[in-house]
């Protein structure tokens, strides 16, 4: 470590402690003019034999325990440093030299699992339903769905999973060393959008060098660190992923690409199908798409594949509205035709068809009843509804148009009312 770098970190460790309360929101913020700061700790945390090692880490947990939210994530962006700390030193079986970095990590996750009046945390995520859009997908886009009951007794339900709550730890046990950095990560990809290019990068090399010390790809990536293989677990690799989704997407093109297919060589190599899942998802999500390579001060952003959908309805449709507008016009043709009819000179005089009776028929369509002296007599409902029909030239007048065109109809409801409830049927024709 060069003397410069190491008076710029003795400097760091000096002001803040002789920083009153007021000024610490100020000082955070300033920490990030400090260029030559992050590069000269990194440094520190790299060798683990460093005699500022120590107070660093302390510093650290410091920050972290302010509650200040701009500390808490300069502290968090040497979190996949520290992690490779620790996992190497403890491949090489040499605790006495990680002593410090365990603290700081055990201190960062116990304040995490508990909230500000000291009670246990359970942490709720919301799994989107794949019948409803969301920033990841489309329904349109997975095709259809078969409407069983299992489907419509599901739809619109939305699935919560809980973690926590979480134990204490004063310690790291081979039992409990995966929990508490999978914890760990999972709080750093919480302010995955707060990170530096750097603290991305370190977080791609950890994954490519945890999935890969040990195995014959160590030797294709020609890194010659330790050759122990490292033990992990399926939801410490989610983590991983996730992390290295976002560096993708957001100009750690190269490194991001070889930690996503060295996590999958792990995983291939373990069989174990989360980190599997979700990484050929990723991958499959990315491919071809143009990712930001070179602008890596833009904005932070994760990129998805979005489907269009269609604003408009087909005009060929069936709604209830359609059925509702061919009913209108309908009847809006029959009373036109109606009308032309009358304004024609003409009054339309319903025929009337009887069937199915055995009287007799008389010429004009009445039908003739058996009396009970055996003469016949003809329909006298039939004839008076008949009868209702007005001849009068004077209908054809326009005054009196609309009231022939009332009659009219009386004169079809009433005969269809009787062919209901007789054994004869009316049927009005125009």
């Amino acid at each position: 470590m060069l003397a410069m770098d190491q008076g710029v970190v003795e400097e760091w460790l000096s002001e803040f402690k002789t920083l009153p309360d007021s000024a610490v929101s100020n000082y955070a913020a300033s920490l990030k003019d400090k260029g030559s700061l992050v590069p000269a700790l990194y440094k520190v945390i790299r060798e683990n034999y460093s005699d500022l090692l120590e107070p660093v880490c302390h510093q650290l947990f410091e920050f972290y325990r302010s509650g200040e939210p701009q500390l808490q994530r300069f502290t968090l962006q040497f979190l996949p440093e520290l992690l490779w700390s620790l996992l190497s030193v403890s491949a090489a079986r040499d605790p006495h030299t990680s002593g410090c970095i365990e603290a700081l990590l055990l201190g960062i996750y116990n304040l995490e699992i508990v909230d500000k009046d000291g009670q246990s945390k359970v942490l709720s995520f919301t799994v989107p339903s794949l019948s409803k859009p969301s920033v990841y997908h489309e329904p349109s886009a997975i095709g259809s769905i078969a409407l069983t009951e299992g489907a419509l007794a599901n739809h619109g339900l939305s699935r919560v999973v809980y973690s926590g709550p979480h134990l204490q730890r004063e310690t790291f046990t081979a039992q409990n060393r995966f929990e508490v950095l999978t914890f760990l990560l999972l709080c750093y990809n919480a302010a995955l959008s707060y990170m530096t290019s750097t603290s991305l990068q370190s977080l791609c090399q950890l994954s490519s060098r945890v999935c890969i010390c040990g195995y014959p790809r160590q030797q294709m990536r020609r890194y010659k660190g330790i050759s122990t293989r490292l033990t992990v677990t399926s939801e410490f690799l989610v983590q991983l992923i996730t992390g290295i989704h976002y560096a993708l997407c957001n100009g750690e093109v190269e490194l991001g690409s070889k930690a996503l297919d060295d996590v999958l060589y792990r995983a291939q190599l373990e069989l174990l199908p989360e980190a599997l899942l979700v990484g050929n998802a990723i991958k499959s999500s990315l491919h071809g798409a143009a990712l930001k390579s070179n602008n890596k001060e833009g904005p932070r952003s994760i990129q998805v594949e979005i489907t269009p959908t269609s604003s408009r309805i087909s005009r060929n449709a069936v709604t209830s509205l359609s059925i509702r507008g061919h009913r209108w016009k309908r009847h809006e043709s029959q009373e036109v035709s109606v009308d032309n009819e009358a304004a024609m000179g003409g009054v339309a005089i319903p025929e009337i068809s009887v069937t199915g009776v055995g009287g007799e028929r008389m010429p004009n369509g009445d039908s003739l009843r058996s009396r009970p002296d055996g003469r016949a007599q003809p329909d006298c409902d039939a004839l008076g509804a008949a009868s209702e029909v007005s001849l009068d030239p004077r209908g054809h007048d326009s005054g009196t148009r609309g009231q022939d065109v009332r009659r009219q109809k009386s004169v079809r409801r009433m005969v269809e009312n009787e062919g209901s409830g007789s054994a004869s049927t009316g049927r009005s024709q125009y």
